[in-house]
């Protein structure tokens, strides 16, 4: 489905959780497996995982398989992870699909879609949902030193998406985006309130 490498972003220690979402379990399996998995199924033929705040754990209770990167620099947003990330994608991949390891509502479909659209010649790909972008995007391998570029803080692809607007694909999808940013979250997927 295209030669196309998957990057999960996980390198964040989740302290409105109380510890990094890579070691949550949601559902038995810990997000960072569950990321792992969505790009894997979706059609990513290489998974890298960024890990910074307990990376160590992450390594040792991980049971999918996946290419890691370590980032040293976690602390100073998310941008020094998707930085590593894509610096880390090996040369042979024609473009990358990005996730966030906190979205396990977020589905294998969704990355299959996304690497569709790149197929389909677009350089870069954005899913929707309702109408509103989020995760998996896809970035071809001409754009990751410019994205790397803008990326500052907190602040991602944004900055590159906003300013290359023209590129932009947005595909919809299936799933839920919604992140688990708190145990109240993680509450609320596991048990929601009835309608």
């Amino acid at each position: 489905m295209g030669n196309t490498a998957g990057l999960v972003l996980a390198a964040g220690a989740g302290r409105r959780f109380g510890q990094p979402k890579a070691l949550v379990e949601y559902d038995g399996r810990s997000l960072l497996d569950r990321a792992v998995a969505t790009l894997r199924d979706g059609g990513c033929r290489q998974v890298l995982a960024v890990l910074g705040a307990g990376a160590e754990q992450a390594l040792a209770a991980a049971t999918e398989a996946f290419t890691p990167v370590m980032n040293r620099r976690w602390g100073q947003g998310l941008s020094t992870s998707l930085k590593a990330g894509l610096a880390a994608v090996p040369s042979r991949y024609d473009g990358v699909v990005v996730t966030l390891v906190d979205q396990p509502r977020i589905e294998a479909e969704a990355v299959r879609r996304i690497i569709a659209a790149a197929a389909e010649g677009a350089t870069v790909a954005v899913a929707t949902y309702a109408g509103r972008r989020g995760h998996p995007m896809y970035f071809a391998r001409e754009h990751l030193d410019g994205i790397a570029a803008g990326a500052v803080g907190d602040r991602g692809a944004r900055d590159f998406i906003a300013a290359n607007g023209d590129l932009v694909r947005e595909v919809a999808c299936p799933g839920d985006p919604l992140d688990v940013d708190t145990p109240a979250d993680l509450e609320a997927l596991q048990h929601p309130s009835p309608a």
